[in-house]
């Protein structure tokens, strides 16, 4: 048996981090697999419970040098955010004071007669180094617990740059060594103040990646009001038990997943299906916990609690989708184990060269030296995966679309083919009156007698007439001596006449004669795929009625936009060839496999796969997990089962097959916005450490000062986590077609 929990860890600057933390928990006897997303600061880890406890996953990372924050609940995330902003505060105020006195230090540096006043370097040395040492303590700090964790990361290079810089100064003001050409002070200091900056930047950027969990989050309101002996108490959210009565009155959050026994009101559930219209909520009807009600009191009935209510599921599924990573994040953590010490090696081959090989002044050189260890970063690459799946994936959950995992992101952009359940993901899943036919009887009289008949049925179309009955506010006659036969009809008697309701061979068995005319009418139904009811009267036919599992209202664009990515539709169905044929012309599928059992749907998928297909499956019963689970990407329709959200990779909430396709899009739009990151991320440390190297020195005279190769370092990070940023505002081409 394994566990998984996911935890939050503080200190966590770049690539390297997120490395070393992977590296301290995989090492735990019992710890199965582990990820680790900058983006959220947090750790997911799979383990064997009998082997490892939470106090072993919280010495691994405070062993590496990190801070444990405790099990990402409400909470801890809670008291992680208060600390966030607590270091942001403190962040900004020293960027502030670096600024106030890096500036004026700058300045001073170009004052012709700063070097021949004696008193000059003096003052910038008194100026420099509390400054200096407020500024520098948090990244000295962490280059200090690296080291005696072994581990070579940034800071010990950031440690390494400005160290040198700010040593060379002192050195130089007291003659050791090194002359007055050696002060370095404002770059000491401008240096220290951009990779405060940067980072500072970059937390408040990763800060907003999360929002869509913030928003989630806040849905749930803190108490409910429930009845208990008579009274109406209010108790706190946690109180709550399964089968509790809970009033909501108007403008109320509804505090749990329930069914509503008494009342209706109009319902907002936008911020958990992404529907923006409210829905109408009667007896009967079901409710997700987090929602609004709008205008009049509700009574329900709690089914689910706590962890188990939607909002609940959903909030976990992102958090662990967004710790997850898809395999192009390889890439950036294959680069970035050897990108320190090749980093090391061109700062000290450069500095070596210019000094040594070319005869360029000590200066030069430790310019350099300098520019190369802070202007060399990873901490983009870092970034460059997780804020794009961490927006990406909350960007969804809003549009009302769950991907659960990073994989399903990659997967998205090389599918070549989607396999589409036919009842309840194109088709609505119930029978519905779509034509009545009267002959001697109006169309209201034929379905009058007709519901009146049904009404003690259960048989689905029977339950489809009654509906369209009540829809239409028709008023049921009397009947008596009813009579069922299975699979025919019904018969019964009304006060003036006897009445059937059945099929052609139950009415002709009962001597019903159907006209010539008549049968043209039920042939041209059946052939348009839909079940015919003959309802006779006083002996008789007089009235037919149609009933379809009827197209969900975006099946039809669904499919336009389908193949409009270049992505074929395949449609499988247990109906016969013929009812198949119809619905796939009506929405454009041309292939269809049909007279499938329900075992076999995974098997269709498999032999797809073995064809070379990239194969997506969309479904919603339980008899399509094991096709959900078998195809690469498994698409389960929200309005389904339990186990078939399991199943799949994307849920849609909503139950909208439109949302397949918004899904497939948003995927690819993440994955190219992470292949943008990553090109960013690679563009900044392949053009511009061979310019702090000095390449361009001979040919132009150009070198990088070492504070602004530091805000060039700041500003990568900075890059990738605004492009992903983007996101948030992004609407797949689906959605935007409906509207």
């Amino acid at each position: 048996m394994t566990e998984k929990k996911t935890v939050k860890v503080g200190g966590m600057h770049c690539a390297t981090c997120v490395s070393t933390v992977e590296k301290s928990l995989k090492k735990l006897d019992g710890a199965i697999d582990v990820v680790v997303n900058l983006a959220t600061e947090e750790a997911q880890i799979v383990y064997e419970p009998q082997k490892i406890a939470i106090d072993d996953i919280k010495s691994a990372i405070e062993e590496a040098g990190y801070e444990f924050l405790g099990i990402a609940d409400g909470e801890t995330a809670q008291y992680a955010e208060t600390l966030k902003k607590e270091n942001l505060n403190r962040m900004r105020l020293r960027f502030i004071i670096g600024f106030i006195s890096g500036i004026p230090l700058m300045i001073s540096m170009y004052i012709p007669i700063h070097r021949t006043m004696f008193p000059l370097h003096y003052i910038q040395f008194i100026i420099s180094t509390p400054v200096f040492i407020y500024l520098a303590y948090p990244i000295f700090k962490a280059g200090y617990s690296a080291i005696k964790n072994h581990n070579l990361n940034m800071d010990v290079m950031y440690s390494m740059g400005i160290g040198v810089a700010f040593i060379a100064s002192v050195m130089a003001t007291f003659d050791i060594i090194l002359n007055k050409e050696f002060l370095f002070y404002e770059t000491a200091i401008l240096l220290a103040t951009f990779l405060t900056l940067g980072r500072f930047l970059e937390a408040n950027a990763k800060g907003r990646t999360s929002e869509a969990i913030k928003k989630l989050m806040g849905l749930q309101p803190k108490t409910a009001i429930v009845i208990r002996n008579n009274r109406e108490i209010e108790v706190p959210l946690q109180d709550l038990q399964v089968d509790d009565i809970i009033i909501c009155k108007p403008g109320q959050r509804i505090p749990t997943d329930g069914e509503v026994i008494e009342g209706m009101s109009l319902v907002d559930e936008s911020m958990v299906t992404g529907e923006p219209l409210p829905v109408v909520k009667k007896k009967g009807d079901k409710i997700i916990g987090g929602t609004i009600n709008k205008n009049s009191v509700l009574k329900f009935r709690a089914i689910k609690v706590g962890k188990d209510t939607l909002l609940a599921q959903i909030i976990k599924l992102i958090q662990e989708a967004q710790g997850s990573k898809p395999p192009v994040q390889r890439i950036a953590d294959r680069v970035v184990n050897y990108f320190i010490p090749v980093v090391l090696i061109i700062a000290i081959v450069s500095f070596s060269l210019w000094y040594f090989a070319f005869g360029q002044s000590l200066h030069f050189a430790l310019t350099t030296l300098i520019s190369v260890l802070v202007i060399a970063c990873p901490c983009a690459l870092g970034l460059a995966t997780p804020t794009a799946i961490t927006v990406g994936i909350g960007r969804g959950a809003e549009l009302g679309i769950l991907i659960k995992n990073g994989d399903a992101l990659e997967v998205s952009e090389k599918i070549t083919t989607i396999v589409f359940d036919k009842t309840g993901t194109l088709t609505s899943g119930k029978p519905e009156v779509v034509k009545i036919i009267g002959f001697d009887k109006t169309e209201k009289e034929v379905l009058q007698i007709a519901g009146s008949l049904e009404k003690n049925s259960i048989h689905p179309l029977a339950e489809a007439i009654v509906e369209k009955t009540l829809a239409m506010g028709i008023k049921p006659i009397d009947c008596s001596n009813f009579e069922t036969v299975e699979g025919k009809g019904v018969k019964a008697e009304t006060d003036t006449s006897p009445a059937l309701v059945g099929n052609k061979n139950f009415l002709l068995e009962h001597k019903i004669k159907i006209s010539p005319e008549q049968e043209s009418v039920i042939k041209k139904i059946e052939d348009e795929g839909a079940s015919v009811v003959l309802v006779a009267f006083d002996d008789k036919l007089i009235g037919i009625i149609s009933i379809a599992d009827t197209l969900k209202s975006t099946t039809r664009k669904a499919i336009e936009e389908i193949k409009r990515l270049k992505i074929k539709p395949v449609m499988v169905t247990g109906d016969n060839y013929e009812s198949a044929r119809i619905v796939g012309e009506a929405i454009g599928i041309n292939e269809i496999v049909a007279n499938v059992y329900p075992q076999d749907k995974a098997e269709i998928v498999k032999k797809m796969q073995n064809r070379g297909e990239v194969v997506a499956f969309a479904g919603d019963g339980i008899n399509d997990a094991p096709a959900l689970a078998q195809a690469d990407l498994g698409i389960a329709i929200g309005g389904g089962t339990d186990i078939a959200m399991e199943s799949g990779d994307i849920v849609l909430i909503k139950g909208e097959i439109i949302d397949a396709v918004a899904g497939i899009q948003l995927g690819r739009k993440v994955m190219v916005r992470i292949k943008q990151n990553l090109f960013w991320a690679f563009f900044y440390n392949i053009i511009l450490i061979p310019i702090a190297a000095g390449v361009l020195y001979p040919f132009f005279k150009i070198s990088f000062k070492p504070e602004f190769a530091g805000l060039a370092m700041a500003m990568s990070s900075v890059t990738v986590v605004s492009l992903s940023l983007l996101l948030k505002k992004y609407t797949p081409a689906a959605r935007k077609m409906v509207g």
